[in-house]
């Protein structure tokens, strides 16, 4: 048994050391918000926050985590840079499949938090890592700086 401290809650799970957090929050938490894309940390899908840095989940098993809170796309709306980036992505309608959007929404969160307005470098970097089939890219952009307006006043 492994508790994890997700969404500000403990959760107890029955699982290996060695299980993927991807796994453990999907199948056995029931958190499905956070997706399967590459399964090798390459396409962002799976990102949550480990402490509020952007992190793969897909590879990071779940004993090494401890007690460091993890943040997912249940949660992150629960936040005030989180819930201005959901907004932004809703009044932009960035979202055209939505497979990706979980990763690219904690990605953009995760950025929003240590850089509060970024320019285009700082998104290219942050979100660089986050791979959308789609092209939505320009939408993501528009819904990062629409996010960091609202938030910085």
């Amino acid at each position: 048994m492994i508790t994890l401290r997700i969404n500000g809650e403990n959760r107890t799970v029955d699982a290996a050391a060695d299980v993927p957090l991807l796994w453990a929050l999907r199948d056995l938490l029931g958190l499905t918000g956070t997706k399967f894309g590459c399964g090798i940390a390459q396409c962002g899908a799976c990102t949550v926050h480990l402490d509020g840095k952007a992190v793969r989940s897909c590879m990071l098993p779940i004993s090494s985590i401890g007690d460091r809170a993890i943040t997912t796309i249940e949660g992150v709306g629960k936040t005030p840079i989180g819930a201005s980036v959901q907004k932004a992505w809703l009044d932009l309608e960035v979202v055209q499949c939505g497979y990706c959007q979980s990763g690219q929404i904690m990605s953009a969160a995760a950025l929003l938090a240590v850089t509060p307005n970024p320019d285009d470098a700082d998104i290219d970097a942050a979100m660089s890592g986050n791979i959308c089939r789609c092209g939505t890219y320009v939408r993501i952009r528009a819904a990062i700086k629409l996010a960091a307006k609202a938030t910085s006043g």
